[in-house]
């Protein structure tokens, strides 16, 4: 019996035979030219992209939902402008056509890992694009995965496209684990989408034998090779009395002496709502709204915005919506503006309300967008800035608010200095929300598309719950509210420990709504703060999650 421990993102227990996907991109030769006609080469070049950009449409329109969002956007990476360019450039220069599109495409691959960020996660993408094309160009078999199988398999793999997973089900797929990835990669979007459990970053997982049967835990992130019988039993038993135990939980979130947290979702447009209300979120603590403005040559215009935000703040009457202003810039290029001048390090570059400085025609057009679908609804609107760093920064978007008739303004807390300064910037907008993966990133000076790093991103690190301790406390001065939207929320117990640290609201991903509902259900705001101290006199992330644990028997109750 071999067991492996990953990252879950997607909880629940699967079971089956493993179906190891091992894939080898074929890499055309670096002397491979062609026979001179180079209009030829590049008409052959260009009618294999578009071949794979057409049947990545096509495998989206079939899959539907956020699989068809995430397939047309990897269509549009074939049909980049920018790297037809580049190919024809190497052709006319004697290139073969394939060896031309595996060069242009590992040149914009080099750019996205180390952009980071989310063009960094889409390295996986770029490469499945590059493979398909090279595939069509040399009369290979396009790369895939059974969509049909006599029972559901574990899908194991170093790194998984879409196209790989769209098509799949819950009836033909068991489980997903991967070598590579982590919590926003796509396989952990899609699986959780599908409600399939999954393990990524899982070391070792290719070693497992085609066929060999396989349990794996989304909630704990262990994949287990030939499981016995009573262990597979105790698994599903395990995972059955959890489900009952959050079942059992319902109604606003609360400690068990009625301590209000409110529980909020992440969103990144209207398709999210579903899952959201579903899952019975009591508003939206991030609104992602990055996703109306990338991938496309112009940006938006007042009445789209103003429609797509609509949507979101009807589904809450009453309730409260937090949108993040247009999160771009360095690792998230926007077409429709000039290009920006080349960044050593974009993860440090112009982003975020610094791009909304540098280009104030966008940002004012989206406050408008959002102060008029505000007016018609019965939802409570709170509108944030991303990557702030002082308090001048901080004054000048509350300013901005107030300038378009938004009743309330806020800043996010990505940075260390925002929260060394948490008091300065609370002195000057009404409400803090802090972005835990960033945060952790430049805290630890840890890029967070490296596997190597994985261990500084855990989000029980001491340091970083310091952080957040120091960020309330300021926020506190001004009696000025200090919630987090970072995916550490959806941690059953960490989310506890935020409490005890003083966190006022927590927002996270769908699907992570009701056992983090459940758990505080099951514990007093004394047994939370009791958790969050023993957390923060910890010397290392383990240490943390294990001394928090002692405080919070609950989480036994629920097997979480």
């Amino acid at each position: 019996m071999t067991t492996l421990t990953g990252v879950g993102v997607s909880p629940g227990i699967g079971v089956g035979p493993a179906y190891v996907l091992s894939y080898e991109a074929a890499v055309p030769s670096p002397e491979a030219r062609h026979g001179g006609d180079a209009a030829a080469e590049r008409a052959r070049a260009e009618a294999a992209l578009e071949r794979v950009a057409a049947d990545l449409e096509e495998r989206g329109a079939r899959a539907g939902g956020e699989a068809r969002d995430i397939l047309d956007a990897q269509a549009m990476m074939a049909r980049d402008p920018g790297l037809t360019a580049e190919v024809a450039r190497l052709v006319d220069g004697g290139t073969g056509a394939a060896r031309a599109i595996y060069e242009a495409f590992g040149r914009y691959r080099e750019a996205l890992a180390g952009a980071g960020g989310y063009l960094g996660e889409r390295v996986a993408d770029l490469d499945d694009v590059r493979d398909r094309a090279v595939a069509v160009l040399e009369g290979r078999p396009l790369p895939g995965v059974p969509v049909r199988a006599a029972e559901p398999y574990v899908l194991v793999a170093r790194d998984l496209a879409p196209a790989d997973t769209a098509l799949l089900s819950r009836d033909v797929v068991a489980a997903f684990v991967t070598e590579q990835g982590g919590p926003t990669s796509h396989t952990a979007i899609l699986a959780r989408a599908m409600g399939v459990p999954a393990v990524v970053a899982c070391p070792g997982a290719t070693s497992i034998a085609a066929g060999t049967r396989t349990l794996v835990d989304g909630t704990g992130g262990l994949v287990r090779a030939e499981p016995s019988g009573s262990e597979v039993a105790e698994a599903r038993a395990a995972a059955a009395a959890r489900q009952a135990g959050l079942a059992a939980a319902t109604g606003p979130g609360a400690t068990s002496d009625g301590r209000p947290v409110p529980l909020l979702a992440n969103i990144g447009g209207p398709r999210d709502l579903a899952a959201a209300l579903e899952h019975g979120a009591e508003g939206v603590g991030l609104y992602r709204t990055e996703f109306l403005f990338l991938d496309r040559a112009s940006a938006p215009g007042e009445e789209e915005q103003e429609a797509a935000y609509q949507e979101v703040l009807d589904a809450f009457p009453g309730g409260r919506v937090v949108v993040r202003t247009l999160d771009a810039g360095a690792d998230k290029p926007l077409a429709f503006l000039p290009p920006q001048a080349e960044e050593p390090n974009p993860a440090l570059g112009e982003r975020g309300i610094r791009l909304s400085r540098a280009h104030p025609e966008i940002m004012n057009v989206q406050l408008a967008a959002l102060a008029r679908a505000a007016s018609r609804s019965s939802a409570r609107l709170q509108v944030m800035a991303p990557m702030v760093a002082t308090a001048e920064e901080a004054a000048w978007f509350a300013a901005a608010c107030a300038e378009a008739g938004l009743p309330s303004a806020g800043v996010m807390v990505e940075v260390p200095s925002a929260a060394l300064r948490a008091a300065d910037l609370a002195a000057v907008v009404d409400f803090l929300s802090l972005g835990t993966n960033d945060l952790a990133q430049y805290a630890f000076a840890a890029d967070r598309q490296l596997g190597a790093l994985t261990a500084l991103h855990d989000p029980w690190q001491p340091g970083l719950l310091d952080l957040v301790a120091l960020a309330v406390e300021g926020a506190g001065e001004h009696g000025t509210p200090c919630g987090v939207c970072g995916e550490a929320a959806a941690d059953p117990a960490l989310a506890c420990v935020l409490v005890g640290l003083g966190v006022a609201s927590l927002s996270m991903s769908a699907p992570a709504l009701p056992a983090v509902r459940a758990v505080l259900s099951r514990h007093s705001r004394e047994q939370c703060v009791l958790a969050a101290r023993a957390a923060r006199a910890a010397a290392s992330a383990t240490e943390a999650r294990t001394a928090a644990r002692a405080h919070l028997p609950g989480l036994a109750e629920l097997a979480l």
